[in-house]
């Protein structure tokens, strides 16, 4: 884990192409001093990560951003009010890559869509 503390995986269930993720953020984490003092945002690189992390453990690999397309934030995730999502990945791989589709939610909020490949690092 990148950023130590962050967050906790509640559960992590693996069929065929599609993990399911949830993740309870901690609000007390320093990143959320400073993003923003009074009123915390996940910030959009974090959830990257994130998304990241979870890909490499449906895999089993060390994976590289290469290329991150069609990423739409579509609500602010404040941990002090949404400190449970909800992470949908549709993982294929193909040769040295693989390829990821998002959706993260929190109740019933899209939050964030993207799409983003994966270099596998050997």
């Amino acid at each position: 884990m990148l950023i130590e503390g962050l967050y906790t995986v509640e559960s992590f269930e693996k069929e065929e192409q599609t993990v399911k993720a949830t993740v309870k953020l901690n609000a007390a984490h320093e990143v959320f001093k400073g993003h923003f003092p009074g009123n915390p945002v996940m910030p959009g690189v974090c959830m990257i990560q994130i998304i990241k992390e979870l890909t490499e453990q449906a895999t089993d690999k060390t994976l590289f951003l290469s290329v991150a397309s069609n990423v739409k934030f579509m609500a602010i995730i404040n941990p002090e009010k949404n400190d449970t999502i909800q992470l949908t990945l549709n993982v294929t791989e193909e040769g040295g890559t693989v390829k990821v589709k998002n959706t993260t939610t929190f109740d019933d909020t899209l939050a964030l869509k993207l799409s983003a490949t994966f270099t596998v690092l050997t």
